[in-house]
């Protein structure tokens, strides 16, 4: 998948928003305020949860070692950083795209979650 394909399917997940708090080189999609992928514009990469915490996330980077790494300052919470130009499979990358996205919704309260489609 290439960046721009990330970043259209991040940004056709229902409620989400494009965001960016620390500059032009990196776009937080959010929903419902909280972030679901961090994207990095100029590194090619993207972090995103992979888990209820760190050993849920660790199974990710054992599996793609040297392109899914621990993301700075979240990690412990279960976020990766993931190589775009690395060797993981579109699938995979959407699997772990939606489970972030549906990982956080989950924890939204109801009035914060976006609308299902009818």
């Amino acid at each position: 998948m290439t960046l721009d394909d990330v970043v259209a399917h991040c940004l056709a997940k229902p409620g989400a928003e494009e965001t960016y708090p620390w500059g032009e080189s990196e776009l937080v999609c959010k929903v419902g305020g909280k972030a679901f992928a961090f994207i990095g514009l100029v590194e090619h990469t993207v972090g995103v949860k992979c888990g209820a915490d760190a050993e849920d996330a660790a199974a990710w980077r054992e599996r793609y070692p040297g392109d899914i790494a621990v993301s700075a300052y979240v990690g412990r919470y279960g976020w990766n950083r993931v190589d775009l130009t690395g060797a993981v499979p579109d699938d995979d990358l959407l699997e772990l795209l939606d489970g972030s996205y549906d990982a956080v919704v989950a924890t939204l309260p109801r009035s914060r979650r976006p609308k299902s489609e009818p």
